[in-house]
């Protein structure tokens, strides 16, 4: 089943089923659902008893697709490895779409599909994670699209796309539910604090769901941040680092973010319930050095999983905060 807010977007499809074009973009913020959708997606057009529901979970395309060994479903994804790579030892998560995984896919295209008349789909998740080659390579296939072959394309940064590949597919839009709905279906899971979750999670339940076991530990870093200019840079820099330097990076991104909104418009985006922490913030912050820091926070974030040096980066942003509420000379 699809979650309750993408019924839209499945009826958009499921109306035109036996025209669709032979590439679709799934766009919207991480948290949505998107991977969900596309393989429901994918699993209702492989099935060889659909209806308009979904797949019937009973047939032998659906069986296949459990099993994940589907002859015409081609999932790729940056943690995919070839034969050769598989057997060396990981030092990383792959971040990227290589280009071999791409023009893999010709070998693949290259066979004719297991049902007759029936169709191929390539499912390529997240597909801002294709490299400049993997990315031409793609292109090519979907200028040239292969008879009976679908290209499902999910992204949640689609701006780190080429123009050029999201202008080859349709786009099928994602937005955040209504917070009634997001809240309840969060209610349903047993979510506690859901409304506090689904905010800083900027509004996408899925997201939500998965931050829960860090509510607590966020609480106590907005309590080190909320300090302002007193908070002691060398004390708090080791408690944020013990949450990932990501992680520790994004807080301080939501939190500053909030500060600015607060000081410009009286509102809060991801922290309505620290409003007076915000406000008695924001009585001595310095705008300019707000933004520099958040230009610095943006900096810090591209290279948040190399390994060096994260204490002592986040000593001097955390540094760089407190001299946020320091008069100017």
């Amino acid at each position: 089943m699809i979650y309750s807010w993408q019924k839209s977007q499945w009826n958009n499809i499921m109306q035109r089923k036996n025209a669709l074009p032979h590439a679709i973009l799934l766009r919207g913020r991480m948290g949505l659902g998107k991977n969900h959708f596309a393989l429901h997606l994918a699993h209702t057009l492989l099935c060889q008893q659909a209806n308009a529901g979904g797949a019937c979970g009973v047939c032998a395309s659906c069986v296949w697709l459990k099993e994940g060994n589907h002859p015409d479903f081609k999932l790729i994804t940056p943690e995919d490895e070839s034969e050769e790579t598989a057997t060396k030892k990981k030092t990383s998560k792959k971040t990227q779409i290589s280009v071999a995984q791409i023009r893999q896919l010709y070998d693949f295209l290259s066979l004719s599909t297991h049902q007759v008349d029936g169709r191929r789909i390539i499912l390529v998740s997240p597909a801002e994670t294709l490299n400049l080659a993997s990315a031409n390579a793609l292109l090519k296939m979907l200028e040239e699209p292969p008879a009976n072959t679908m290209f499902l394309l999910v992204a949640s940064q689609p701006q780190r796309l080429l123009p050029t590949i999201i202008s080859r597919c349709q786009v099928l839009d994602f937005s955040i539910p209504q917070k009634v709905d997001a809240i309840g279906w969060l209610a349903e899971q047993c979510v506690q604090n859901a409304k506090a979750l689904l905010e800083y999670a900027g509004g996408a339940p899925l997201a939500a769901l998965q931050m829960q076991d860090q509510l607590a530990s966020n609480e106590q870093l907005i309590q080190h941040l909320s300090k302002g200019e007193r908070l002691d840079p060398f004390t708090s820099a080791p408690l944020f680092l013990a949450e990932g330097m990501e992680r520790a990076i994004d807080v301080i991104q939501k939190w500053t973010f909030d500060l600015l909104s607060y000081r410009l418009t009286q509102s809060a985006h991801y922290h309505s319930q620290q409003r007076q922490a915000l406000q008695a913030l924001c009585k001595s912050v310095n705008l300019g050095g707000l933004l520099q820091l958040q230009r610095s926070l943006t900096e810090a974030k591209k290279a948040a999983n190399h390994p060096l040096s994260n204490e002592m980066q986040l000593e001097n942003l955390l540094l760089q905060y407190t001299h946020v509420f320091m008069p100017q000379a």
